[in-house]
């Protein structure tokens, strides 16, 4: 195994990314839904990047690449431009303050690669190849796409909810894990695919009480 899998809480951490562009865009997307602050650094200035400007907690440097940028206070950078000299310099930048840096054009140059994602609400599953075959990473994916639906992330919320519950009841977490098994045995989540809230309730108050019905 190449790369350590890791994931991160970038909640508030200020997220360097080099690049105005569509891909930079893309990055600082995931950046701004994952509740990080993301500080952009360009000259040219997408569209799609202009209306992340208005959604988001994201400011924008309309200007060339600093040294000064990549200072103490930056958690990640991303080099997304399309001039390999100025992602060189980023990469170089970053090292000098032991901050983590991806090269969108070239990752296996940079501290860390992104995997493919797939998200159904908390639950999220990643693909990676290494950085050896994106295509791979993609096709996976798609697949994955297919077998995982909205139904997973539905699920995902009602048991943190009735977890949450129960551990502020001071419930044996032993015995949680033979509940919550119990609960996806006898079906919760081909319910929730099928839009049965009615069966899923009624499941749900016979494994948790009716207390925990939270449909």
């Amino acid at each position: 195994m190449k790369y350590f899998p890791v994931n991160l809480d970038i909640k508030n951490r200020i997220c360097l990314v080099v690049g105005g562009g569509e891909v930079a865009a893309r990055k600082s997307g995931m950046l701004l839904r994952c509740g990080g602050i993301v500080k952009v650094v360009s000259p040219v200035i997408s569209d799609a990047m202009r209306q992340l400007e208005k959604t988001g907690d994201l400011r924008i440097a309309e200007r060339k690449y600093r040294k000064q940028d990549s200072d103490a206070s930056v958690f990640l950078i991303f080099a997304c431009t399309d001039n390999a000299e100025t992602n060189r310099r980023v990469l170089e930048d970053a090292a000098a303050h032991n901050i983590l840096c991806n090269i969108a054009d070239n990752p296996a140059a940079g501290h860390f690669t992104l995997p493919a994602v797939i998200c159904q609400g908390d639950l999220v599953l990643s693909i990676s190849t290494s950085g050896k075959s994106p295509a791979l990473s993609r096709k996976i994916r798609k697949e994955l796409e297919a077998d995982f639906g909205p139904e997973y992330g539905e699920c995902l919320r009602i048991m943190g909810k009735i977890r949450h519950k129960l551990l502020q009841k001071g419930h044996d977490p032993h015995t949680h894990r033979k509940l919550f098994r119990s609960v996806l045995d006898k079906g919760l989540l081909e319910m929730l695919k099928e839009k049965d809230r009615i069966g899923a309730n009624r499941l749900l108050a016979e494994i948790f009480g009716e207390e925990y019905t939270v449909i």
